[in-house]
């Protein structure tokens, strides 16, 4: 343990001096207080935003406002969520602009992002802290939203919500996970939901333990490509102590290879004290002159930390998923493969 701290410490150290935005963003998460955004109950106020790629068909958005109406809560929408400017949901200031105002908006509980895709780490310097710290209400969504998860936990200590889009599958799974975790505001145990169907032993949803044990720590983390494109940034928050979550679609296994890399040069995995994979959907290797497996790229990566760690759960680009606390306290069951709430996630909770 000395060694391994001895080496994070190195690292972090050399990150810092060849970027020094690595070191600022370390700073900026240290120490931070845990913020916890207001009760979401039946009745409420969501407010649909687009900070990243447009919506191509105006249905979805019919479609996601209807999700959240049969979900039992009202509904509002930001100026420009229906926008479009190239693949972007409008030009910059006007999705950062429906961000801020969805947070000052005293009327509004929660913000729903309808889509990821690409474009919310471009609203970053834009975005009111200030203003999110003095109103902490919900926010929900994954894949690009990461960009804003790390952000708004950087800079406010803010839990947000790493789960379903607007415009993606309200299936009963997720649905369910939505009404646990917003209105019956329940210490969920994560664990995949394992279905054997026709088949003697059951292969869907399986997990894998990497290295077993136990570990508590706040749950950071996200889309892989989103959290590593920060790097350098004053937007990532300080993993020390943290319980690393991550997934990915439609990514080659050597990027993966890559930006665990970075992580790894960065110091972010010598520092964390858990680990979990969700799935990488569509990442396979492909034609050429063969890859490395996804596998083999994570036990390279994460076995040398002796950190509990296991992989396959549901998170990520897939039809059920987690709707996960990012800030909160969980504890991490390796063997079991499972996550833990350990604390309420709302305040007054």
């Amino acid at each position: 343990m000395r060694r391994r701290h001895f080496l994070g410490t190195a690292a972090m150290a050399a990150s810092a001096a060849l970027a020094p935005g690595v070191g600022s963003a370390a700073r900026s998460g240290a120490g931070m207080a845990q913020r916890l955004p207001r009760p979401l109950s039946p009745g409420g106020t969501v407010a649909l935003v687009s900070p990243s790629s447009a919506v191509s068909d105006p249905f979805d958005l019919q479609l996601a406002r209807e999700v959240m109406e049969a979900l039992g809560l009202r509904v509002t929408t930001g100026a420009h969520y229906a926008a479009r400017r190239g693949h972007l949901a409008g030009t910059d200031a006007e999705r950062a602009g429906d961000l801020n105002a969805a947070f000052a908006d005293p009327q509004v509980d929660a913000i729903v992002c309808t889509r990821g895709g690409s474009g919310a780490a471009r609203l970053l310097p834009l975005l009111d802290y200030d203003a999110i710290r003095a109103n902490p209400k919900v926010l929900l969504g994954y894949s690009d939203v990461t960009a804003l998860h790390c952000a708004i936990q950087a800079r406010t200590g803010l839990v947000t919500f790493h789960g379903p889009i607007g415009t993606g599958s309200w299936n009963r799974f997720n649905a369910d996970q939505f009404r646990r975790v917003f209105f019956e505001r329940e210490l969920l145990r994560y664990e995949n939901r394992i279905e054997a169907g026709d088949e003697l032993v059951p292969r869907r949803n399986r997990t894998r333990t990497l290295t077993p044990g136990k570990a508590r720590g706040r749950l950071l983390g996200g889309n892989l490509t989103v959290l590593t494109a920060l790097a350098g940034s004053p937007y990532l928050p300080d993993f020390d102590g943290a319980i690393l979550f991550l997934e990915d679609v439609s990514e080659a296994p050597y990027r993966v290879d890559r930006m665990l890399t970075t992580l790894s040069l960065m110091g972010v995995l010598d520092r964390i004290a858990g680990f979990v994979f969700g799935e990488c959907t569509e990442c396979d290797p492909g034609d050429g002159y063969g890859s490395l497996t996804l596998s083999q790229i994570l036990d390279d990566f994460i076995l040398p930390l002796g950190i509990p760690a296991y992989t396959g759960a549901m998170i990520g680009h897939i039809r059920e998923q987690f709707i996960l606390p990012v800030g909160g306290e969980v504890e991490l069951d390796a063997d079991a493969g499972t996550l833990r709430l350990l604390a309420p996630a709302f305040a007054g909770g």
